[in-house]
């Protein structure tokens, strides 16, 4: 399982890559409108160095295939062919992604609300697939039922695609995506947040450190050396 996060946030994204064992960081324009006004190439080459080996995710925002291809074009120029090219599966985005599949792009196929839309881009040869889970329970579609769907589709054809589910409002939503077989997930540093949250993890580790404390007299194990 590789976990993202889904964020452009400079302090989120040191402070869980020294938790979490982070595979990328995933971006869209209106994440990147929360983080108010940045120069874009210079934050995105931040992160880059933040992140090192893990995986950049950058969303194009042209709508034709014309200016699809000439956003991903200027997005690799400036931040080298290792980013992968998010694209939401429209007509238009299909047909960007088998152009640049034949340039060896790294693709993202977003935007995903169904199953069909997941086996166009698997046959795309999409490098990941990111169902909007949380938004496609708000539209009433199993959204379980759709990563499963796309889980066993690239399992029978054998393809190099992963699933990376996206689009979550809370923990059990992430679970359950897992539990589908999806090979990634990208979250909110929130949805980070709630996964620590639990009282009775906090309470664990303090009974521990108090029975410690009551047998042995010191605060840590260093101690008992000193």
């Amino acid at each position: 399982m590789e976990f993202m996060l889904d964020t452009v946030d400079l302090d989120k994204i040191r402070y869980y890559q020294a938790i979490l064992p982070l595979a990328g960081v995933t971006s869209n324009p209106t994440i990147l409108k929360q983080a108010g006004k940045i120069d874009f190439y210079t934050h995105l080459k931040e992160i880059q160095t933040l992140i090192d080996s893990a995986s950049l995710h950058v969303q194009v925002v042209g709508e034709t295939l014309e200016e699809i291809l000439a956003d991903a074009e200027e997005i690799l120029s400036h931040l080298g062919s290792d980013v992968y090219i998010k694209i939401p599966v429209n007509e238009a985005g299909l047909a960007a992604m088998k152009q640049l599949k034949q340039k060896q792009v790294k693709v993202t196929a977003t935007a995903i609300y169904t199953e069909m839309q997941g086996y166009l881009a698997i046959a795309a040869g999409a490098d990941y697939l990111a169902p909007y889970y949380n938004r496609m329970e708000n539209l009433n579609i199993d959204a379980r039922d759709v990563i499963g769907a796309l889980v066993a589709e690239i399992e029978r054809t054998n393809a190099p695609s992963k699933v990376l589910a996206a689009s979550f409002k809370n923990v059990a939503q992430v679970n359950v995506a897992c539990r589908q077989g999806a090979h990634a997930i990208t979250a909110g540093p929130d949805i980070f947040a709630q996964a620590f949250k639990m009282p009775a993890i906090q309470q664990a580790v303090t009974d521990f450190h108090q029975d410690w404390r009551e047998t042995f007299e010191v605060e840590t194990i260093k101690e008992l050396s000193q």
